[in-house]
């Protein structure tokens, strides 16, 4: 018999599923629940969360899926993988009286002010806001990993908004005379080049080849892993320049949410290249670029940029909307 308490939660990327169960406000990730999966040894959604429903014994009755694409009347197109997901078929397969599909990084968003102390790494000077419900505030939320994941988290009154945007597909602003040779390399393969074209993984792919054909050398990596163990052993000195110049980049789109958004109150960053490129983001390149706002660097000066180290944090928030849907009765 279904547990009418238990809560399914999902986070689907391009590249991995991970899932966990859901019971109460005091405990919103049973710790014990969480297990991973590579996506590319599942042909659906449905057929990965059967099979850990399957392999834990669980029997939910709910379900909240952050899954990487846009969502629209519950059906999503996921950005990097080859799979539509209906909440409804999915309800359906796993006998669940509802599903619920939101962005990934609206669930990413939903995390923070459920995050402690320790979960969190100051970039820069600022310290990180408090997001206990006692203050109006917006931050904004960017994290590269398979693609590119934007979001928005709204304090108002005490209630917690989140906004599901595709922000990572913004167009890529160049602002040296390194990063325009960049973008016209790029154009030739691409055509329009968006944000995500050179900040996610394959990003750096495509960043590090394009330097490589700027500075006329030979490519010696092909993935993200050997652009970046290449970049730390200081063995190619371009991909030690593409992973600088990818957090420069990073930076520079961090400082232009703040100003799309408002988000006067910090940038959270996540996704799955966060921890390899924290020693680079530690350094200036980051934050300079963050700061290089024109008339808005004193203001940008006094933004917080954070780390979000969690290990989990599309879990997290996917979480805390369960429980507030659950508390709105």
């Amino acid at each position: 018999m279904p547990d009418a308490n238990l809560i399914l939660l999902a986070d689907i990327g391009g590249t991995n599923l991970r899932f966990a169960l859901c019971e109460s406000a005091e405990a919103p990730l049973r710790p014990d629940s969480v297990r991973r999966y590579r996506a590319a040894e599942h042909s659906s959604l449905g057929e990965a969360a059967a099979r850990y429903l399957e392999e834990t014994g669980a029997r939910p009755d709910h379900a909240v899926f952050a899954i990487a694409g846009r969502v629209d009347a519950g059906e999503v197109k996921i950005t990097n993988l080859p799979w539509t997901v209906s909440a409804a078929a999915v309800a359906q397969q796993l006998g669940m009286a509802s599903v619920r599909l939101v962005n990934d990084f609206a669930a990413q968003s939903r995390c923070l002010p459920l995050l402690r102390v320790p979960d969190l790494e100051r970039l820069g000077a600022p310290e990180a806001p408090i997001l206990d419900g006692s203050h109006d505030r917006c931050v904004a939320v960017v994290g590269p990993g398979t693609g590119l994941g934007v979001g928005a988290l709204l304090l108002r009154a005490g209630r917690v908004i989140v906004l599901e945007t595709e922000g990572g597909h913004l167009s890529f602003a160049p602002g040296t005379d390194e990063e325009i040779a960049v973008l016209n390399h790029l154009r030739r393969d691409f055509g329009r080049v968006s944000n995500e074209r050179l900040i996610c993984g394959s990003g750096l792919v495509n960043l590090y080849g394009a330097i490589c054909a700027i500075a006329a050398a030979p490519v010696r990596a092909s993935t993200p892993e050997q652009v970046m163990q290449s970049a730390n052993d200081g063995s190619d000195a371009q991909a030690v320049r593409a992973v600088e110049l990818f957090a420069e980049i990073l930076g520079a789109i961090a400082g232009d949410l703040v100003l799309a958004y408002g988000a006067w109150d910090g940038v959270f960053l996540g996704g799955g290249l966060l921890e390899p490129l924290l020693p680079t983001l530690r350094r200036g390149g980051f934050r300079a670029r963050f700061d290089a706002k024109g008339r808005f660097r004193p203001t940008m000066a006094q933004i917080p940029t954070v780390a979000v180290r969690h290990p989990n944090p599309g879990l997290l928030g996917a979480a805390g909307i369960a429980l507030d849907a659950r508390a709105a009765g």
